[in-house]
Protein backbone atom coordinates (compact mmCIF):
# COMPACT_ATOMS: atom_id res chain seq x y z
CA UNK A 1 0.00 0.00 0.00
CA UNK A 2 1.19 3.53 -0.58
CA UNK A 3 2.58 5.74 2.29
CA UNK A 4 1.27 9.10 2.87
CA UNK A 5 3.75 10.85 0.42
CA UNK A 6 2.52 8.56 -2.35
CA UNK A 7 -1.00 8.96 -1.51
CA UNK A 8 -0.85 12.70 -1.56
CA UNK A 9 1.35 12.93 -4.75
CA UNK A 10 -1.63 10.56 -6.42
CA UNK A 11 -4.31 13.47 -5.46
CA UNK A 12 -1.22 15.82 -7.18
CA UNK A 13 -1.83 13.93 -10.20
CA UNK A 14 -5.80 13.66 -10.38
CA UNK A 15 -5.32 17.60 -9.73
CA UNK A 16 -3.33 17.90 -12.44
CA UNK A 17 -5.60 15.77 -15.08
CA UNK A 18 -8.60 17.84 -14.03
CA UNK A 19 -6.80 21.32 -14.72
CA UNK A 20 -5.92 19.58 -18.10
CA UNK A 21 -9.35 18.50 -19.10
CA UNK A 22 -11.16 21.47 -17.59
CA UNK A 23 -8.95 23.38 -20.32
CA UNK A 24 -8.55 21.31 -23.20
CA UNK A 25 -11.60 19.21 -23.37
CA UNK A 26 -14.76 20.02 -24.86
CA UNK A 27 -17.01 18.29 -23.16
CA UNK A 28 -15.22 18.53 -19.68
CA UNK A 29 -15.33 22.57 -20.50
CA UNK A 30 -19.09 22.35 -21.11
CA UNK A 31 -19.57 21.20 -17.69
CA UNK A 32 -21.16 22.95 -14.42
CA UNK A 33 -22.06 21.82 -11.53
CA UNK A 34 -26.17 21.48 -12.18
CA UNK A 35 -25.17 19.04 -15.23
CA UNK A 36 -22.84 17.62 -12.92
CA UNK A 37 -25.05 16.91 -10.52
CA UNK A 38 -27.36 13.82 -11.99
CA UNK A 39 -24.08 11.62 -12.64
CA UNK A 40 -22.65 12.14 -9.28
CA UNK A 41 -26.19 10.70 -7.91
CA UNK A 42 -25.55 7.70 -10.27
CA UNK A 43 -22.04 7.52 -9.62
CA UNK A 44 -23.41 7.11 -6.19
CA UNK A 45 -25.87 4.09 -6.37
CA UNK A 46 -22.94 2.60 -8.79
CA UNK A 47 -20.77 2.72 -5.59
CA UNK A 48 -23.89 0.93 -3.21
CA UNK A 49 -24.16 -1.49 -5.79
CA UNK A 50 -20.43 -2.65 -6.15
CA UNK A 51 -20.38 -2.28 -2.27
CA UNK A 52 -23.38 -4.16 -1.61
CA UNK A 53 -21.86 -6.68 -3.91
CA UNK A 54 -19.21 -7.32 -2.33
CA UNK A 55 -16.95 -6.46 -5.59
CA UNK A 56 -13.66 -4.59 -4.23
CA UNK A 57 -12.13 -4.01 -7.58
CA UNK A 58 -15.68 -2.55 -8.53
CA UNK A 59 -15.51 -0.36 -5.28
CA UNK A 60 -12.33 0.84 -6.19
CA UNK A 61 -13.29 2.34 -9.47
CA UNK A 62 -16.51 3.28 -8.31
CA UNK A 63 -14.55 5.24 -5.36
CA UNK A 64 -12.23 7.05 -7.94
CA UNK A 65 -15.09 8.51 -10.26
CA UNK A 66 -16.91 9.93 -7.06
CA UNK A 67 -13.17 11.43 -5.69
CA UNK A 68 -13.56 13.14 -9.59
CA UNK A 69 -16.32 14.07 -9.71
CA UNK A 70 -15.44 15.93 -5.82
CA UNK A 71 -12.09 17.35 -7.57
CA UNK A 72 -14.69 18.51 -10.63
CA UNK A 73 -17.00 20.68 -8.24
CA UNK A 74 -14.57 22.31 -6.65
CA UNK A 75 -12.52 23.12 -9.89
CA UNK A 76 -15.39 24.58 -11.47
CA UNK A 77 -15.99 26.17 -7.89
CA UNK A 78 -12.56 28.04 -8.32
CA UNK A 79 -12.95 29.82 -11.75
CA UNK A 80 -14.98 31.98 -9.70
CA UNK A 81 -13.30 32.40 -7.08
CA UNK A 82 -16.11 30.88 -5.16
CA UNK A 83 -13.91 28.04 -3.36
CA UNK A 84 -11.25 25.63 -4.35
CA UNK A 85 -9.99 21.78 -3.47
CA UNK A 86 -8.00 23.49 -0.02
CA UNK A 87 -10.87 24.85 1.00
CA UNK A 88 -12.87 21.67 1.04
CA UNK A 89 -10.53 19.90 2.50
CA UNK A 90 -10.46 22.35 5.34
CA UNK A 91 -13.65 22.88 5.93
CA UNK A 92 -14.32 18.79 6.23
CA UNK A 93 -11.26 19.33 8.41
CA UNK A 94 -12.68 21.66 10.40
CA UNK A 95 -15.91 20.37 10.74
CA UNK A 96 -13.96 16.98 12.11
CA UNK A 97 -12.27 18.20 14.96
CA UNK A 98 -15.56 20.41 16.20
CA UNK A 99 -17.60 17.40 16.00
CA UNK A 100 -15.15 15.01 17.97
CA UNK A 101 -14.59 17.07 21.42
CA UNK A 102 -13.67 13.78 22.67
CA UNK A 103 -11.00 13.37 20.63
CA UNK A 104 -9.68 17.21 20.47
CA UNK A 105 -10.99 18.46 23.35
CA UNK A 106 -12.21 17.44 26.85
CA UNK A 107 -15.20 15.77 26.55
CA UNK A 108 -15.65 12.11 27.62
CA UNK A 109 -17.86 10.09 26.22
CA UNK A 110 -18.56 5.76 27.23
CA UNK A 111 -20.04 4.53 23.89
CA UNK A 112 -20.90 5.38 19.81
CA UNK A 113 -24.37 6.88 21.35
CA UNK A 114 -22.58 9.27 23.29
CA UNK A 115 -20.89 10.55 20.21
CA UNK A 116 -23.39 10.56 17.69
CA UNK A 117 -25.86 12.54 20.89
CA UNK A 118 -23.03 15.06 20.78
CA UNK A 119 -22.52 15.48 16.95
CA UNK A 120 -26.24 16.39 16.63
CA UNK A 121 -25.88 18.54 19.80
CA UNK A 122 -22.83 20.69 17.72
CA UNK A 123 -24.39 20.78 14.72
CA UNK A 124 -27.10 22.99 15.92
CA UNK A 125 -25.26 25.23 17.64
CA UNK A 126 -23.24 25.67 14.62
CA UNK A 127 -25.64 26.06 12.37
CA UNK A 128 -28.50 28.11 14.31
CA UNK A 129 -30.74 25.64 13.47
CA UNK A 130 -34.43 25.59 15.20
CA UNK A 131 -35.18 21.60 14.69
CA UNK A 132 -32.51 18.67 14.28
CA UNK A 133 -34.54 17.27 11.44
CA UNK A 134 -33.68 20.27 9.59
CA UNK A 135 -30.31 18.38 8.54
CA UNK A 136 -32.10 16.03 6.74
CA UNK A 137 -32.18 16.60 2.41
CA UNK A 138 -35.77 16.74 0.74
CA UNK A 139 -34.16 14.78 -1.74
CA UNK A 140 -33.73 11.99 -0.39
CA UNK A 141 -35.55 8.22 -1.20
CA UNK A 142 -38.42 7.71 0.87
CA UNK A 143 -37.24 5.04 2.61
CA UNK A 144 -33.36 6.42 3.69
CA UNK A 145 -34.96 9.85 4.85
CA UNK A 146 -37.09 7.70 7.06
CA UNK A 147 -33.79 6.51 8.65
CA UNK A 148 -32.26 9.82 8.73
CA UNK A 149 -35.38 11.35 10.63
CA UNK A 150 -35.38 8.39 13.02
CA UNK A 151 -31.58 8.42 13.63
CA UNK A 152 -31.67 12.34 14.12
CA UNK A 153 -34.56 11.97 16.58
CA UNK A 154 -32.87 9.29 18.78
CA UNK A 155 -29.66 11.53 18.82
CA UNK A 156 -31.79 13.82 20.84
CA UNK A 157 -33.12 11.71 23.46
CA UNK A 158 -36.48 11.40 21.23
CA UNK A 159 -36.57 7.01 20.99
CA UNK A 160 -37.98 3.82 22.15
CA UNK A 161 -36.13 1.75 25.00
CA UNK A 162 -35.50 -1.44 23.75
CA UNK A 163 -36.46 -3.00 20.48
CA UNK A 164 -39.66 -5.10 22.26
CA UNK A 165 -41.50 -1.62 22.35
CA UNK A 166 -40.64 -1.02 18.57
CA UNK A 167 -42.16 -4.61 17.76
CA UNK A 168 -45.24 -3.72 19.43
CA UNK A 169 -45.44 -0.45 17.47
CA UNK A 170 -44.67 -1.96 14.63
CA UNK A 171 -48.00 -4.62 15.17
CA UNK A 172 -50.12 -1.68 16.24
CA UNK A 173 -49.52 0.03 12.76
CA UNK A 174 -49.93 -3.44 11.17
CA UNK A 175 -53.47 -3.65 12.89
CA UNK A 176 -54.74 -0.24 11.64
CA UNK A 177 -53.72 -1.05 8.55
CA UNK A 178 -55.64 -4.19 8.22
CA UNK A 179 -58.63 -2.43 9.70
CA UNK A 180 -58.47 0.33 6.92
CA UNK A 181 -58.12 -2.33 4.27
CA UNK A 182 -61.14 -3.86 5.56
CA UNK A 183 -63.24 0.02 5.18
CA UNK A 184 -61.83 0.03 1.91
CA UNK A 185 -60.27 3.60 2.57
CA UNK A 186 -57.75 4.01 0.25
CA UNK A 187 -56.37 7.12 1.38
CA UNK A 188 -56.15 5.75 5.08
CA UNK A 189 -55.16 2.60 3.63
CA UNK A 190 -51.93 4.74 2.17
CA UNK A 191 -51.76 6.46 5.17
CA UNK A 192 -51.42 3.96 7.17
CA UNK A 193 -48.80 1.83 5.11
CA UNK A 194 -47.03 4.71 5.61
CA UNK A 195 -47.21 4.14 9.08
CA UNK A 196 -45.86 0.23 9.23
CA UNK A 197 -42.85 1.14 6.48
CA UNK A 198 -42.09 4.12 9.06
CA UNK A 199 -42.16 1.68 12.28
CA UNK A 200 -40.37 -0.56 10.22
CA UNK A 201 -37.56 1.34 9.42
CA UNK A 202 -37.78 1.98 13.00
CA UNK A 203 -37.12 -1.39 14.53
CA UNK A 204 -34.52 -2.13 11.51
CA UNK A 205 -32.85 0.40 13.38
CA UNK A 206 -32.63 -0.91 17.07
CA UNK A 207 -31.79 -4.61 15.12
CA UNK A 208 -28.66 -2.48 13.64
CA UNK A 209 -30.01 -3.46 10.43
CA UNK A 210 -29.62 -1.02 7.53
CA UNK A 211 -33.33 -1.22 5.69
CA UNK A 212 -32.19 0.29 2.57
CA UNK A 213 -29.39 -2.25 2.65
CA UNK A 214 -32.21 -5.03 3.40
CA UNK A 215 -34.41 -4.25 0.99
CA UNK A 216 -31.72 -4.08 -1.74
CA UNK A 217 -30.60 -7.77 -1.03
CA UNK A 218 -33.98 -8.72 -1.35
CA UNK A 219 -34.62 -6.78 -4.46
CA UNK A 220 -31.53 -8.62 -5.74
CA UNK A 221 -32.06 -12.18 -4.71
CA UNK A 222 -35.69 -11.84 -6.38
CA UNK A 223 -34.22 -10.93 -9.64
CA UNK A 224 -32.01 -13.72 -9.73
CA UNK A 225 -34.74 -16.30 -8.73
CA UNK A 226 -36.81 -14.73 -11.72
CA UNK A 227 -34.11 -14.87 -14.17
CA UNK A 228 -33.86 -18.56 -13.08
CA UNK A 229 -37.64 -18.60 -13.84
CA UNK A 230 -37.32 -16.91 -17.09
CA UNK A 231 -34.36 -19.38 -18.51
CA UNK A 232 -36.28 -22.47 -17.28
CA UNK A 233 -39.21 -21.91 -18.95
CA UNK A 234 -36.71 -20.52 -22.60
CA UNK A 235 -35.29 -24.16 -21.92
CA UNK A 236 -38.45 -25.69 -22.93
CA UNK A 237 -39.78 -22.77 -25.57
CA UNK A 238 -42.30 -21.36 -23.34
CA UNK A 239 -43.12 -18.08 -22.26
CA UNK A 240 -44.01 -17.43 -18.48
CA UNK A 241 -47.66 -16.41 -20.10
CA UNK A 242 -48.04 -19.31 -21.09
CA UNK A 243 -47.29 -21.28 -17.63
CA UNK A 244 -49.61 -22.08 -15.07
CA UNK A 245 -48.86 -20.56 -11.61
CA UNK A 246 -48.52 -23.96 -10.23
CA UNK A 247 -45.98 -25.21 -12.69
CA UNK A 248 -44.08 -21.66 -11.71
CA UNK A 249 -43.62 -21.97 -8.37
CA UNK A 250 -42.26 -25.88 -9.11
CA UNK A 251 -39.45 -23.47 -10.63
CA UNK A 252 -39.17 -20.86 -8.24
CA UNK A 253 -38.73 -23.42 -5.04
CA UNK A 254 -35.80 -24.99 -7.17
CA UNK A 255 -34.43 -21.13 -7.91
CA UNK A 256 -34.75 -21.18 -3.74
CA UNK A 257 -32.28 -23.42 -3.53
CA UNK A 258 -29.68 -22.35 -5.86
Amino acid sequence: MADKTQQMQAFGRLLTIMDELREQCPWDKKQTLETLRHLTIEEVYELGDAILDNQLDEVKKELGDLLLHIVFYARIASETQAFDIADVCHAICDKLVERHPHIYGDVKVDNEEDVKRNWEQIKLKEKGKKSVLQGVPKSLPALVKAGRIQDKAAGVGFDWENPRQVWEKVEEELAELRHEVAAGNHDRMESELGDVLFSLVNYARFLKINPENALERTNKKFIGRFQYLENKALEVNRTLSEMTLAEMDVIWEEAKKM
